[in-house]
């Protein structure tokens, strides 16, 4: 008996490496029958199951992968090659707290394995945890200076992190190991974009793009440096890219209704704009719905809740229906960001009359109950959505606005829809900063706040693209290598006529920005007072 036991292990472990010869060889077909060969002898052998797994996670098939991976380690939970491929089928679902899991318990068994600790410091990028990522990735370096994935994740979590330079350089190491890699030439050119030097980050993408010519990232990176040199023609074709990139990818939206790429005639047709990214984008870009109206089209709008009754009132919408309801019949759809490239938008011909939207007098008469009775005011928002992906760069705290709050004779209210610890103390030496109660229930309240007010100070959020869509005064305070719409080195912006730009001359100098745009405050005052005379 102990020899025919004996002879069938000779046996499986014959199997199991023609079955890895295959596998490696790319031979999956053949890899899989004598996997499956090996699994119908002992059900419960762990090196088939794991490497089964592995074979169907390389096909795409990630649930089947997962049954087998989740298998394996049961059988064997000392084997930390099983927790590593598990993870990264985690990983792949968008499961990041269970790839995490998954990599420590491997970790646990192996603390020293490369692969295990850069695809854990993967994880916790995702999770938006870069400090502690950025420890994965030197424990690897420092093992191994060379360590290809390591180095540009690392550059990754020092972009996250908001250190663009520190980034470029580990970018660079990488590359000089592997010169033409797209993913490394599309990181870096994120990197240069970042140190506003969109030039050498549209030269680096575009190598990136020599070397890969179907990399939908580095086209998309260098569509958003060709928008950011003010090249919208060319930048805007670029931006279709976003829709196989990251999260936008995820929003991406399929419809048997064909989409509209403004060649085709839309007089008598029923056309659905439909909102994408963040509230500000839909606020900027739905100026372009009342041109399609004038063209004949039935327009139904898409958007988030929180809008709808803002943007019920835009001229020529026949509906705005909330992202999740049901939709009516339409013809032909196209999202709100790609309305430009429908129009042919260039600088010259942006459609930037203003006010386009406007707060119904019903919202007005409420808020106006509300609000100080002093002038003038002043609206102000310091801070952003935390999850935005470039919150650490846009985002103020309040006190370093202390050189605005201190212009004299001036009443601020604040419009933050939420507020963050870190802000408390600003705000209770603020006494020249309102807070206004109730919190607003959507954006028409929001409209009609900010309507009553002679001016808004923001940083580059909805709030902003608000005000300028109102055609109301705004001061808006961007970072040094502000988003793309913003252009460069300009004060002004041919998208809202009454905005003025301050820009961080330096990268996080704040301070400048704030005390130029204080400034600007105290001639205000000061024109109000020559006015009431």
């Amino acid at each position: 008996m102990g020899g025919q036991s004996q002879h069938s292990q000779a046996n499986i472990s014959r199997l199991l490496r023609r079955a890895l010869r295959a596998h490696v060889g790319g031979e999956l077909a053949k890899a899989e029958r004598l996997y499956n060969t090996v699994l119908g002898r002992h059900p419960e052998n762990f090196d088939a199951l794991h490497g089964l797994g592995r074979l169907h996670f390389a096909r795409g098939r990630l649930d089947t992968a997962l049954v087998l991976l989740q298998s394996a380690v049961q059988i064997d939970a000392g084997r930390a090659e099983g927790f590593s491929s598990l993870g990264l089928v985690f990983h792949c679902l968008g499961r990041f707290q269970d790839a995490l899991k998954s990599y420590d318990a491997g970790l646990a068994l192996d603390p020293g394995d490369a692969e295990l600790l850069n695809r854990r410091g993967v994880a916790l990028l995702e999770l938006r945890r870069p400090h502690e990522a950025i420890k994965d990735f030197k424990r690897v370096l420092a093992a191994n200076a060379d360590h290809l994935d390591a180095l540009g994740n690392y550059g990754n979590a020092l972009l996250k992190l908001n250190r663009p330079q520190d980034a470029l350089a580990a970018y660079d190491r990488a590359l000089a190991l592997t010169p033409e890699n797209a993913r490394l030439l599309t990181n870096r050119a994120a990197a240069l974009r970042r140190l506003d030097r969109p030039r050498e980050a549209l030269m680096s993408a575009s190598r990136a793009l020599a070397a890969k010519p179907d990399f939908a990232e580095a086209r998309f990176v260098e569509s958003v440096a060709r928008l950011t040199l003010g090249d919208l023609a060319g930048g805007w074709r670029g931006y279709e890219a976003r829709w196989s990139v990251g999260f936008l990818a995820a929003q991406r939206r399929s419809f048997a209704a064909p989409l509209w790429r403004g060649e085709e005639p839309v007089a008598g047709k029923t056309i659905l704009l439909h909102a994408e990214q963040g509230f500000g984008d839909a606020i900027q870009f739905v100026r372009y719905a009342p041109l399609l109206a004038r063209r004949g089209a039935k327009i139904i709008l898409e958007v988030r809740r929180q809008l709808v009754p803002l943007l019920a009132e835009l001229p020529g919408i026949a509906a705005v229906v909330a992202h999740g309801d049901r939709l009516p019949h339409f013809d032909l759809h196209c999202p709100l960001m790609s309305l430009p490239l429908a129009f042919a938008t260039e600088l010259a011909t942006i459609p930037a009359q203003v006010p386009y939207l406007a707060a119904t007098q019903d919202r007005i008469a409420v808020w106006r109950q509300r609000l100080p009775k002093t002038r003038p005011l002043v609206g102000l928002v310091w801070s952003g959505e935390p999850s935005h992906d470039n919150d650490l760069n846009r985002s103020i705290e309040l006190a370093t606005l202390a050189p605005l709050l201190a212009v004299p004779d001036l009443t601020f209210v604040s419009l933050q829809h939420d507020l963050r610890e870190r802000d408390a103390p600003a705000l209770q030496n603020s006494p020249s900063l309102v807070r206004l109660v109730p919190r607003f229930g959507d954006f028409a309240d929001t409209a009609a706040v900010v309507a009553l007010l002679d001016a808004v100070v923001a940083v580059d959020t909805a709030v902003a693209h608000l005000t300028g869509a109102l055609g109301k005064p705004l001061l808006l305070l961007l970072p040094f290598a502000a988003d793309f719409r913003w252009l460069r080195e300009r004060t002004d912006s041919p998208w809202y006529p009454t905005a003025r730009l301050y820009r961080q001359p330096t990268f996080g100098d704040w301070q400048s920005a704030a005390a130029a745009a204080a400034a600007d405050l105290a001639k205000l005052v000061a024109a109000s007072r020559r006015l009431s005379a």
